[in-house]
């Protein structure tokens, strides 16, 4: 402990010494004899304490002060008087002295010395406390201002009311209204957002305080064509207030973009439609022209061979029934090739009978085994059927293409509201980045006749090996069709 005492006489420095007998800590006294040495050696080192012996020195106690503060020291001083100097010393504590000490009360010096310099390390803490406060709220506020958006403090009430204890600078930008106006009525928010999404966020609000989840609120401000998203975690204290600490953004550009994708999406819909149905009506031109021109073409052309054999030379009838069974199975491929372009069964007797001839079709045609077991009663409007006979003939064309498989089960089923269809092989499965080629347009075609019916679809190699292919479209359709986010529920059944 190094103490500065203020006095021109070495025996007073002796018996403050003195008075220091028997404490555990001793202290080491200089003596700054007057004001220009009691300036140097508080430049020269740091002081715990300043003794001032009152009229045992050329200078006031106000000199004394005044230099402390010119160096901006809040070291304490302690005056020693005489006890008939009593009126001087406390003239000194109203001008700023921290304590006085009486001659012939030296006994205390000791603990009066020892409480001021705590008393002065807790004003150095409490000084450190407040400037690393301003610290931190300076940089609060520049992280704050350059934020793109409005940093807040809401507080709801026990009574249900809000109020802003905090509002950035964003509140112009963002709303248009000062951060007085704010902080002062936090009904001036309210009074910025779109009349139809206020009580949206006050019930947003009272969830957030009741279950002390975030609040995540999005919604528009009075015009209608800005929307600004809110986010922030819900802080409860003993007393039932509530504290929301987070930051409201612009997110319009956003919002716009999102219109614009979802109307692209839309577009391209109705794009795909056009073109399905455009393929469609191509498709049964072509099967009406084989089944009508070609077919007939052929009858007549195996009527006729029928006629030139009979009046063949015997030696010539080989040749003859070679022709008229090379015309057989020109009519069989050009009545195949008629159904798989516009299906007639699939008009007469449903989806589930054209499957079941599809199965056997692709059989037939490719040497690999292809069950069919398909729910009866299924009925559905025409688009609906014809777009999961497509579905089944391109899933099909894939197995023949790139399975390698020797077996193909096709599984049409109504269940909760659904139909299914699952279709597995038993043959060398597909890869994850297969799915994710660009040219995997059968794939890409598949998913985006299960989206255009509202549906989801999932493909992947089965534990047991082989493709799994997975797909649900809600029976509802037309003016009953289902909102879009039911395709996510349908996902999440699918997985």
């Amino acid at each position: 402990m190094r103490l500065l005492v203020v006095c021109s006489t070495a025996a007073m420095v002796e018996q403050l010494e003195e008075s220091w007998q028997g404490e555990v800590r001793r202290p080491q006294f200089t003596a700054a004899p007057s004001i220009a040495a009691l300036r140097g050696l508080l430049r020269e080192q740091h002081w715990d304490a300043v003794l001032h012996c009152l009229n045992h020195v050329a200078c006031t106690p106000t000199t004394t002060l005044k230099t402390l503060r010119d160096q901006r020291l809040d070291t304490p001083l302690i005056i020693v008087a005489e006890p008939d100097d009593q009126r001087t010393a406390i003239k000194a504590l109203r001008g700023g002295a921290h304590d006085v000490v009486f001659f012939d009360r030296l006994s205390r010096l000791a603990f009066a010395v020892e409480r001021e310099i705590r008393e002065a390390g807790n004003r150095a803490d409490h000084r450190a406390a407040l400037e690393m406060l301003h610290d931190s709220e300076a940089r609060f506020r520049a992280l704050a201002s350059n934020l793109p958006g409005l940093v807040f403090n809401l507080q709801r009430e026990t009574t249900g009311k809000y109020r802003f204890l905090y509002v950035s600078e964003g509140s112009v930008r963002l709303l248009g209204v000062k951060q007085h106006e704010l902080r002062g009525a936090a009904q001036r928010f309210f009074d910025t957002l779109f009349v139809d999404d206020r009580k949206p966020l006050l019930d947003a609000l009272t969830e957030s305080a009741h279950s002390g989840n975030a609040l995540i609120w999005e919604g528009r401000l009075k015009s209608g064509d800005r929307w600004i998203d809110m986010r922030s975690l819900p802080h409860r204290n003993d007393e039932g207030t509530v504290l929301w600490t987070g930051i409201a953004t612009d997110i319009t550009k956003t919002k716009n973009t999102e219109a614009a994708l979802r109307e692209s999406r839309a577009q391209l819909a109705a794009l795909s439609f056009h073109l399905e149905t455009a393929k469609e009506e191509e498709r049964e031109r072509i099967a009406r022209d084989i089944h009508d021109e070609l077919g007939s073409i052929l009858v007549r052309l195996k009527i006729e061979a029928a006629l030139l054999a009979s009046k063949l030379p015997v030696n010539l009838s080989p040749k003859a029934h070679s022709i008229e069974k090379l015309l057989d199975q020109a009519m069989g491929t050009a009545s195949r090739v008629a159904r798989q372009l516009r299906p007639g069964i699939l008009k007469e007797f449903g989806l589930a009978a054209a499957i079941e001839c599809q199965a056997e079709d692709f059989g037939h045609s490719t040497g690999i085994t292809c069950r069919a077991q398909c729910d009866d009663g299924i009925d559905l409007d025409p688009n609906t059927s014809l777009a999961l006979f497509r579905i089944v003939q391109e899933a099909l064309t894939n197995v023949a293409k790139h399975a390698h498989a020797s077996l193909v089960v096709v599984r049409l089923k109504r269940e909760n509201g659904n139909i299914t269809i699952e279709i597995r092989d038993n043959g060398r499965g597909i890869a994850e980045q297969d799915m994710d080629k660009p040219k995997s347009f059968g794939l890409r075609g598949i998913r985006e006749r299960v989206q255009s019916l509202n549906g989801g679809f999932h493909i992947a190699t089965a534990e047991q090996g082989g493709a799994h292919l997975l797909l649900k479209v809600p029976l509802l359709r037309g003016d009953d069709a289902l909102p879009a986010e039911y395709e996510e529920v349908i996902q999440r059944d699918l997985f």
